[in-house]
């Protein structure tokens, strides 16, 4: 396979359909200054919750009615688990957790049986239902944690989400205690399985993915701000999910050998240069 080589200064790197909810087609372009693609267009505000409505977006659905929801659903339960144990290397004091886009509460419900203090965001109500059944509460936004200090602070794949990146960064910083750690994880554009499918990668996810990331990309979004990354970790098994979906997309079938194989062989690739398919960030709050 030829990989595409570095895209220049607003060079339209794929046009990529939706093929969750809308079937609408975007471009991704290329922005220098953060070295992350851009979702074009973007839909305005009041436009977004509408392209989250739809049984395939499982992270709000906590669905288990096809083997490949099935597939994810033991997957995360025991990432669940790594995820934590993670954190308590890094922060073995237990303290106060704050998860931001917390979906159906599976994360935190399993910090709080290990003896974390937990608080969640969520913005979407479906979700937070979800979460409530499990007993875990979840706010809204940031509003009612102003005046509070975590411990840690966590984003699974959701900063890609995220409208306003800065104005989202500065709101951790101001929450998160010195010192804190926050962990934030998030699709690799770079990786090989990436690289493999184009624009039929499915971790693209346009239009709810606005923003598609690179190692590179935190070294400019947190450039002049109080948070220093100290580590990453691979998310192996997201390559082989994520080329699933994307067999789907490309040919109109699943393929599971097929996306078996990619999976493997981005993860051997990943080895030798850390562009694992997603990858979780650890940063230190400095002061």
């Amino acid at each position: 396979m030829k990989e595409k080589s570095s895209p220049s200064l607003n060079e339209v790197y794929y046009v990529c359909k939706d093929h969750t909810v809308s079937g609408e087609k975007f471009k991704l372009i290329f922005d220098p200054q953060t070295e992350m693609l851009v979702t074009h267009p973007r839909p305005q505000a009041d436009e977004l919750p509408a392209y989250y409505e739809s049984p395939k977006y499982i992270s709000h659905t906590d669905s288990r009615k096809t083997l490949t929801d099935k597939l994810y659903q033991k997957v995360k339960k025991y990432m669940l688990v790594k995820k934590l144990r993670w954190i308590e290397k890094k922060v073995p004091k237990k303290g106060r957790i704050l998860d931001i886009g917390a979906g159906t509460g599976d994360f935190l419900f399993e910090a709080r049986s290990r003896g974390w203090r937990i608080n969640g965001i969520e913005p979407s109500e479906a979700a937070r239902k979800k979460a409530s059944e499990k007993n875990v509460k979840l706010s809204l936004d940031a509003t009612n944690f102003k005046s509070e200090k975590f411990d840690v602070i966590t984003l699974w794949h959701v900063l890609e989400h995220v409208p306003d990146l800065r104005s989202q960064i500065i709101e951790i910083e101001h929450l998160l205690k010195k010192n804190g750690l926050l962990v934030i994880a998030v699709p690799n554009f770079q990786s090989y399985d990436a690289r493999y499918y184009k624009e039929y990668w499915a971790a693209f996810d346009v239009p709810r993915h606005l923003w598609h990331f690179s190692q590179n990309s935190f070294r400019h979004l947190l450039a002049g701000t109080s948070l220093k990354q100290t580590d990453l970790k691979p998310l192996i098994f997201d390559s082989f999910y994520v080329s699933l979906l994307s067999e789907k997309y490309k040919t109109g079938n699943t393929n599971f050998l097929r996306a078996l194989y990619t999976g493997l062989k981005s993860n051997y690739r990943a080895r030798f240069s850390s562009d694992y398919s997603s990858i979780a960030y650890f940063f230190r709050k400095l002061g």
